[in-house]
């Protein structure tokens, strides 16, 4: 198992940063959405 995930990560590399930066994103819209209603 571990070996199919070091084998995955090599095919993926160049997509991986911007699927990692992406998901990011999203948490932080999905914190500041949260948070929207205590500002008003």
């Amino acid at each position: 198992m571990l070996e199919q995930i070091k084998t995955t990560i090599q095919r993926s590399r160049d997509t991986l940063l911007s699927d990692a930066i992406g998901a990011m994103a999203l948490m932080v819209i999905l914190i500041v959405g949260l948070h929207l209603p205590n500002f008003s």
